[in-house]
């Protein structure tokens, strides 16, 4: 029988990412950053508004629905503000005009709003460093519903913050975005894949966890137990060359720990991983790891084929 990762690849030079790839993945987490940024933009203008009538910049103490705006132009984050007293969100706020409002002259507002986005600009900052690694599920999870709707397969779904699992929707448009968990098959042979999950006789956080259990069946017992695992995977989204290596690294060791875990178990699950940046290095480091059978499966996030032949396999295991 032809090994799974055969279905797609050739050569560790499929797995190489194009020069073509790397542009468009760039582009696409531009396009991303300026839609996260569009909710800021929105708040700067709002306050730029609410603050145009100011006279002066003590003026700005007595609007009270600005407040949390000055805050933030104050440098103080909302995960910061919630540590604050009254007190000390007030001695920001001083600080703030005394030191920068007051010294900018007429110009107060224009001041304020630029401060207010420079607070705003390190919270999408710190946003954007895992939005790889998002838009990564994302593509992958739709790929998953693409296959499972492709078989007449129904699913179920765990939204995000929630700890009930839905049915199948009608209209799954954007589902990907808000999901923590897929689920489908049969009473007799289910199927439920969580995302980055702790798996306990590991010990590290997994990405990708396909269990052989019904969602209503799941418990922590569930996850202590090693025959409760069909595959498990690494999925790494960063579409930066200089990055690439490093990301292999984690991933590469994240996998060697699953192998050690479950041998001392005796038991050998499915073990996959999927990239966005892979340098040709790597490729041939992942090409003979397929080969020789310390991995099973393969692809680069960047090639539609590859992903959808990996989707195919997960949902036939």
């Amino acid at each position: 029988m032809k090994k799974p990762h055969r279905q797609h690849l050739k050569s560790s030079r499929d797995l190489e990412t194009t020069y073509e790839a790397i542009r468009a993945g760039f582009v696409a987490l531009a396009l991303e950053k300026n839609r996260r940024a569009t909710p800021y933009v929105a708040e700067a203008r709002a306050l730029k508004s609410a603050t145009s009538k100011a006279k002066t910049p003590q003026d700005l103490l007595e609007i009270p629905d600005i407040q949390t705006g000055l805050l933030t132009a104050a440098g103080v984050s909302d995960k910061a503000a919630n540590y604050l007293e009254d007190a000390d969100k007030k001695d920001a706020i001083a600080g703030l005009i005394a030191n920068f409002l007051e010294p900018a002259g007429v110009n107060f507002v224009e001041e304020l709003v630029f401060r207010f986005l420079l607070t705003r600009g390190d919270t999408l900052g710190g946003s954007m460093r895992n939005v790889g690694g998002f838009m990564a599920q994302c593509k992958l999870t739709r790929s998953i519903i693409a296959n499972l709707r492709l078989a007449g397969k129904a699913y179920q779904w765990l939204p995000s913050g929630a700890s009930q699992w839905a049915a199948m929707p009608d209209d799954d448009a954007d589902i990907e975005q808000d999901v923590r968990g897929l689920a489908w098959g049969t009473d007799a042979k289910s199927r439920t894949l969580v995302y980055n999950r702790t798996v306990p006789f590991v010990g590290n956080n997994i990405d990708l966890c396909l269990l052989s259990s019904a969602p209503e069946t799941l418990s922590n017992d569930t996850f202590k137990s090693g025959t409760s695992y069909v595959a498990l995977g690494e999925l790494k989204g960063g579409i930066d060359p200089a990055g690439a290596d490093e990301h292999w690294k984690t991933a590469r060791t994240a996998l060697s720990r699953i192998r050690d875990a479950f041998a001392k178990l005796k038991v050998v699950p499915h073990t996959f991983f999927v990239g966005a940046a892979i340098e040709a290095r790597m490729a041939t480091e992942i090409w003979q790891m397929l080969e020789n059978g310390t991995l099973e499966n393969a692809a680069n996030l960047t090639d539609d084929d590859q992903i959808a032949s990996v989707t195919r396999w997960l949902c036939s295991l």
